[in-house]
């Protein structure tokens, strides 16, 4: 099984985590090109090397309009406003550096009634883009979980949210080349480290604010974090939106072979090395594993609110999480609940079944656990390149195709989705190509 292990020590911003990305690749030019031919208007991403500390690694510079907007904001910020309050800006001295529209020659002069953009513009710039189905569906997830903090912290509805413009766009190329990088990094699992997030207080349009700010306090709701020593806000909202939706689980490394470490740097020096580092590797077949198995009967909860209080169970960690139909006392139908989890995460998730759901109790039995090695590669079909992933034990190999990628290349061939899967998985169960 492949896993992608984030440490979190010096915080989490989304040019960071594409940096990191970019690190691990193996032609990390030719990643950065496929980003920039998407063709987000405006936008040019620039990857170097650089130092920080002892350590070299890779700096993401993402321009807008010739402007090196994310050395100086995190854009993600939003807020809901009339139109007076036009003019909002927001500076992020954490992982950047403040500049002068003279800092690089040009000015960043905008309307005031083009400063900002709403949430459904965002989503229909992303719907424009020509990305995958499933880099979509991640993008518009993340802009999703920005937009509901940054309503709930301003009592607004996330419909009422608005981003800045210019910085907009900067975080929309952070979000969208993350969703990408991973599609292509196809890892089995994602790990993270606890969250550093400093301390202190950061200055911004709405005043003087608590580090972490509001919006990005509420996405780091029910994720591990820490405040440490260094002062400064560490973790941005689009670092912990991401975090939020990709991490399955938060906490140590996992006993893996380690293959590639990609360092990801911000663009301030601290008196430490600030940078998330990126480890990818493999974890051996989990053969007699215990595991803990909680679960709880439901009748009187929506489909809704069940569909949410499972989304919270899989964000903090849980392996799995599944509903089954059952007949309750009185005729009354209603779902078993099921969460399996590491055992140290049983007593975390225990209290999140009783947060989120309307029951009195929570059944647990511990049990073992036997699980093929798995791997995720990407297949060259004549199809089109195709995500496949393969289960190994002596004797034994399975593999099965993303239902996404499938469905893709029956779109672009004409055949059937069943003719497609079955070729792609005659292909990936031959020795000579899954080799």
């Amino acid at each position: 099984m492949t896993v992608l292990y984030l440490e979190c020590a010096m915080g989490a911003a989304g040019d960071m985590l594409m940096a990191a990305l970019l690190d691990l690749a193996d032609d990390p030019r030719d990643r950065l090109d496929q980003l920039n031919r998407l063709g987000l208007e405006r936008v040019q991403i620039q990857a170097r090397p650089d130092r920080r500390g002892a350590i070299a690694g890779t700096l993401v510079d993402v321009w807008v309009d010739g402007g090196l907007e994310s050395a100086g904001l995190d854009h993600s910020h939003s807020h809901s406003h009339s139109p007076s309050e036009h003019g909002h800006g927001h500076s992020h001295s954490d992982h950047g550096h403040s500049h002068s529209p003279s800092d690089h020659g040009h000015s960043h002069s905008h309307p005031a009634d083009h400063d900002h953009t709403s949430l459904a513009e965002v989503l229909e710039r992303l719907d424009a883009l020509p990305l995958s189905e499933q880099v979509r569906a991640d993008a518009r997830a993340v802009y999703q979980l920005i937009a509901q903090a940054e309503a709930k912290v301003h009592g607004r509805e996330p419909g009422q949210v608005h981003f800045h413009e210019v910085g907009h766009l900067d975080a929309l190329a952070d979000v969208v080349g993350v969703c990408l990088l991973l599609e292509q990094l196809a890892p089995d699992q994602i790990v993270a480290s606890p969250i550093h997030v400093g301390h202190g207080f950061v200055r911004c349009a709405h005043g003087v604010l608590p580090v972490p700010a509001p919006a990005t306090a509420e996405l780091l709701r029910d994720l591990p974090t820490w405040a440490g020593p260094v002062e400064g806000e560490l973790c941005t909202p689009t670092g912990a939106a991401l975090l939020k939706h990709f991490v399955s689980r938060f906490g140590p490394p996992p006993a893996m072979v380690v293959r590639r470490i990609g360092y990801g740097l911000g663009h301030k020096d601290f008196d430490r090395p600030n940078c998330l580092r990126a480890f990818w590797g493999e974890v051996q077949a989990e053969a007699g594993v215990t595991v803990a198995e909680l679960s709880c009967n439901l009748d009187d909860m929506t489909g809704e609110a069940l569909a949410y209080a499972c989304q919270q169970l899989r964000q903090a960690g849980a392996r799995e999480v599944f509903l089954t139909p059952v007949l309750m006392k009185k005729g009354r139908p209603g779902h078993l609940l099921t969460c399996l989890c590491d055992l140290d995460q049983a007593d975390r998730l225990t209290d999140l079944m009783l947060r989120h759901t309307t029951t009195f109790g929570v059944r647990r039995h511990d049990c073992q656990r036997t699980v093929l090695e798995r791997q995720t590669s990407l297949q060259t079909t004549p199809y089109g390149p195709i995500r496949v992933k393969t289960g190994r034990a002596p004797g034994l190999v399975k593999a099965k195709a993303e239902h996404d990628d499938l469905a893709q290349a029956a779109d672009r061939s004409g055949l059937t989705l069943a003719q497609v899967g079955a070729a792609v998985t005659g292909l990936a169960l031959d020795p000579e190509v899954s080799a």
